[in-house]
């Protein structure tokens, strides 16, 4: 797979070092001139230019990516860039990074962008994760918002505890993916058992969760 990332600082470069481990071609563009750094990431294609120009993406062959990464620390510059990859250059996937939490609205299809990431919200979301017992945690935004990953691990009052998954009747649009318990990764079945201190991984819309919050804690406020 090719990949373009739009921003050859720290959070560009670290990417695009994971991806080619992963064996993707990288495509690296940054407009300053002390960011083309060859030497750091020899395998990834290296560009200067401003990724905010059509002819400059033109010149890069931006079309020829099939995802592109807007990771630049300026919101404006990744809004820019993630219309113009969706709009002129049809680029099949489109992730941009949210520097500002308060332009986060901003970040959706009408820009072009498939999926945000906002590094304040994905960190606050793992504290809550770290900390937080029998309530629901969004972790990651999918599909615009319209999904979210979602987490909830289970305390002392749980009713869920040594009932096997197929007794949790779960809402529509809501799935669950995985069981974390201790060092296990659990892809659950119908007679696993649940057990106190499971973190339970959902992929669920955001109309539903509310509805999955009552059911796997229905003495809990909401």
């Amino acid at each position: 797979m090719r990949v373009a990332i739009a921003g050859a600082g720290a959070v560009g470069t670290s990417i695009a070092q994971e991806l080619i481990e992963y064996g993707h071609q990288l495509l690296l563009i940054d407009r300053e001139s002390r960011a083309i750094r060859e030497d750091t990431l020899p395998e990834a294609e290296w560009v200067q230019a401003d990724a905010c120009e059509l002819a400059s993406l033109e010149e890069a062959a931006l079309q020829t990516c099939d995802v592109v990464v807007a990771a630049t620390g300026d919101d404006k510059v990744n809004l820019v860039v993630s219309l113009l990859a969706k709009t002129e250059f049809g680029v099949n996937r489109v992730v941009a990074r949210v520097n500002d939490p308060r332009n986060e609205w901003l970040f959706n299809d009408s820009w072009g962008v498939d999926v945000a990431v906002s590094s304040p919200r994905v960190l606050a979301a793992l504290v809550e994760e770290a900390v937080t017992v029998d309530d629901l945690i969004r972790l990651m935004t999918f599909r615009q918002g319209k999904s979210n990953l979602v987490e909830i691990t289970l305390g002392e009052n749980t009713p869920w505890a040594g009932r096997p998954v197929r007794d949790v009747d779960l809402p529509h649009d809501v799935a669950l993916v995985t069981i974390l318990r201790g060092n296990r990764v659990i892809v659950p079945t119908p007679d696993d058992p649940l057990e106190i201190g499971d973190e339970l991984l959902f992929v669920a819309t955001q109309e539903v969760e509310d509805e999955l919050r009552r059911l796997m804690r229905p003495d809990r406020p909401t």
